[in-house]
């Protein structure tokens, strides 16, 4: 499937995803010649990249991890990228120069179901997977997400038939060509039916008998097969098997390639994602074993210093309020305080939300969670100090959250079920606390709006009738 959307979910209510494919282009009945290949290897694993949508730089980042870690394992294959025109020159010398990868570029496939009334404007561009099957100076090539995490090289599928594919639940099965490729865009351009107008829906019904084939094992002297295969669900094992009971429980094949369906934005390379989905430090892991984060540290170390800085400033900044003045509310006073009441609402709300927008998206999630409490308790301390609050009520949500991360990463859950009912036990003890929180802050906000010290009224050089001063 596209490595930027969500698991497929059509045909019935059965067929799920495709996520990894092998093609293999060779000269077809009516002649075409084959090219000689001009990579490295006969072979290769290839992944996409095409611009248009707000996380184009997260799946950038996924793709050179993908790439990397398939290095790392030393695959023997040539490492593709099926690049649209318009990714950025800089990440295609990157790709190439630093990754050692072989960037094909293209032009983006038209998509004629873009108006369906189902369709979602984010995989316009899915189409592009179609491009695998023209890559014909490959003898087979395996097409990939980049959300895929390898756990060991998976060269054996080189042997495989002619097409072979692995769904969650089922098979699919095809002979890719350079015919085959100009047809499937003959099809497009005729508008041939497809559910959900990307490139899942669009290959499922090209090739629509896809469930009875035989379930791939790989040859061990050696050979090749021919014919088309079902791949076993280790080369795909989904991350919400895991999930189940934090452990894999994968039925058949080779525990190889992890995939990660779900929730767009919580993506294992988000930062938040982790420890809310555990398996997000394994992708960490393999990105901090081959690229590293040092594209986002100088960012890190800018905005620490920051809020380190913001901290000591609203501390030193604190108004002087050894002498406290009161006065009755009058009318005069009381839209302004109405209006103060919600810009410190609003500030207090703001302080949590608005460093998820400003950290760095792919950070690891040790740094990035770290800097969000900073960051967090950064920020609420500007609304404490301005508005002379308590600091304990103000910053209940501070610990709260801190605590559910505490929960969510806790090691030794036997199984999903029980982890899930732990934060939910957590979080409805925590409510009660949050509530007297929120109650205390409403009424601290009050009193200190009443402070002649926060609103003096301008031009009185002696204390008006009903004014109260306590020394």
């Amino acid at each position: 499937m596209d490595w930027r959307r969500e698991k497929y979910g059509g045909f019935g209510a059965v067929l799920r995803t495709l996520v990894v494919f092998m093609v293999v282009c060779r000269t077809t009945a009516s002649g075409l010649e084959r090219e000689r290949p001009t990579g490295r290897h006969s072979n290769a694993y290839a992944t996409m990249m095409y611009m248009g949508t707000p996380r184009d730089y997260e799946f950038y980042v996924a793709t050179r991890v993908l790439i990397r870690s398939l290095a790392k394992l030393h695959v023997d294959a040539d490492l593709v990228v099926i690049a649209s025109l318009d990714v950025p020159l800089r990440w295609v010398q990157a790709l190439e120069q630093e990754d050692g990868a072989k960037v094909v570029r293209v032009e983006n496939m038209n998509n004629p179901y873009k108006n369906q009334a189902n369709f979602d404007r984010r995989f316009k561009l899915t189409l592009n997977k179609l491009y695998a099957w023209s890559l014909v100076e490959y003898e087979r090539v395996v097409m990939l997400d980049a959300d895929n995490l390898f756990l060991n090289k998976t060269d054996e599928l080189f042997q495989c038939g002619q097409f072979c594919a692995v769904f969650i639940t089922l098979a699919s099965s095809t002979l890719p060509s350079m015919k085959v490729f100009k047809d499937m865009v003959h099809e497009l351009e005729i508008g041939r039916k497809n559910p959900d107008g990307a490139d899942q829906g669009f290959i499922c019904s090209y090739f629509p008998h896809l469930l009875d084939q035989p379930m791939f094992h790989q040859p061990t002297n050696g050979t090749r097969l021919n014919g088309t295969y079902r791949l076993p669900l280790g080369y795909q094992m989904d991350a919400s098997y895991y999930y189940l009971r934090l452990r894999w429980s994968v039925p058949c094949g080779p525990n190889s390639v992890i995939t990660f369906p779900g929730a767009p934005w919580l993506k294992p390379w988000y930062w938040w994602s982790w420890p809310v989905l555990p398996l997000g430090i394994s992708w960490h892991d393999q990105r901090r074993q081959t690229l590293g984060y040092e594209s986002e540290m100088p960012v890190i170390l800018i905005q620490s210093l920051i809020f380190l800085g913001i901290i000591a400033m609203t501390r030193l900044a604190r108004p002087n309020i050894s002498k406290l003045c009161y006065r009755r509310v009058d009318k005069n006073i009381t839209l302004i305080q109405i209006g103060l009441k919600l810009v410190a609402i609003w500030s207090i709300i703001a302080a949590y939300i608005l460093p998820f927008f400003i950290i760095p998206h792919t950070v690891h999630p040790y740094l990035g969670w770290s800097l969000y409490l900073l960051g967090s308790f950064a920020l609420s301390s500007i609304t404490i100090n301005t508005f002379l609050l308590p600091m304990l009520p103000v910053l209940a949500p501070w610990l709260g959250i801190f605590g559910s991360l505490v929960f969510m990463a806790f090691p030794w859950y036997s199984d999903g079920v029980v982890r899930a009912l732990a934060v939910f036990g957590y979080a409805f003890c925590c409510a009660p606390f949050i509530w007297v929180s929120l109650v205390r802050v409403m009424t601290s906000l009050q009193v200190s709006l009443e402070r002649e010290t926060f609103l003096p009224k301008l031009g009185e050089s002696s204390p008006p009738p009903g004014f109260n001063k306590l020394y």
